[in-house]
């Protein structure tokens, strides 16, 4: 099991924390009382069988939303650690001119803010927060850090040197005529290579057949053209992480989206899984026409 517990200023970042957590993964709980943080582990956590119950990876943010939230932390860390997890504390910080100007950009009210003034209020909670920063694990200072920064950092914190590799990818296959996907971000029409839909033995087959790739990889600019678009993606993905996107969609269409683009769809899902990326496939539309459920070819002995 691994738990994180964000905590911290508010106005620091927390909630943009989290999200970027359940990027990676993390089932996150938002203002959570400490007493109750052992309790929702052992809920997850699976003695009787060594396995974690739901998820392996949780996160907890911990704040001062109310303060009776922050008795027993001490407690509560303490329990956590006799059940021999792994986890971190990350707090967040920032400057009290950072946080007012923050809170008065956004024109949210602070917690503490009821009878008081908002500089009063900060200072109020920096000093009740004190006992926690103190045992954090990592302590992260958000006055001068942009969004892709902080996703950095904790990224950096969390998972080390994958954190690189977080972006979800998915290539899908799909049929021009049936519609393009809505949710693409980048689209590649492969209607210039040759239909094995013409050829009579292969077009009850699909792209996920052997008999499609002996036929498609005949033509050199099959393995050109995948070449050509995963040096692309090797170049962007990168900087499309730098820019703190979570999921990229990659749509790769054909007529039917049966053969040629199921084909190139997985050729390229292969490629970027080799380079060490979380890639998966989805195949939209390789079976809509109702012919192919009709009739499936013959298996070869």
């Amino acid at each position: 099991m691994d738990i994180v517990i964000l905590t911290g200023m508010s106005g620091a970042g927390k909630s943009q924390a989290a999200n970027f957590l359940e990027d990676m993964g993390y089932f996150c709980i938002d203002n959570l009382p400490p007493m109750l943080l052992p309790v929702l582990v052992r809920t997850f956590l699976n003695k009787k069988v060594g396995e974690s119950f739901g998820t392996s990876k949780l996160a907890f943010v911990v704040d001062i939303r109310s303060n009776e939230l922050l008795n027993g932390f001490d407690q509560a860390i303490s329990e956590i650690h006799q059940l021999e997890c792994t986890y971190r504390i990350i707090f967040l910080e920032a400057s009290d001119q950072v946080l007012v100007s923050r809170f008065q950009q956004t024109r949210r009210r602070h917690p503490l803010s009821d009878g008081t003034g908002l500089s009063e209020a900060i200072q109020q909670e920096r000093n009740l927060l004190q006992g926690i920063r103190e045992i954090a694990t990592h302590i992260i200072d958000t006055s001068s850090m942009a969004i892709p920064s902080l996703r950095d950092e904790i990224y950096s914190i969390v998972a080390g040197e994958s954190c690189s590799r977080g972006m979800t990818i998915l290539v899908e296959s799909f049929g021009f005529k049936y519609g393009i996907p809505v949710d693409c971000d980048n689209m590649y029409d492969v209607r210039f290579l040759p239909n094995p839909f013409y050829e009579q033995e292969l077009k009850m087959y699909s792209g996920k057949d052997p008999e499609i790739a002996q036929y498609l990889g005949r033509f050199p600019e099959t393995d050109l053209f995948v070449e050509k678009q995963v040096d692309v993606l090797s170049y962007t993905l990168p900087l499309y992480i730098r820019e703190c996107k979570a999921r990229l969609v990659i749509g790769i269409g054909c007529t039917g989206g049966r053969h040629r683009s199921v084909f190139i769809a997985e050729s390229i899902c292969r490629r970027l899984l080799d380079l060490g990326y979380n890639a998966v496939v989805y195949h939209r539309d390789i079976d809509k026409d109702p012919r192919y459920a009709a009739v499936k070819p013959a298996v070869n002995p």
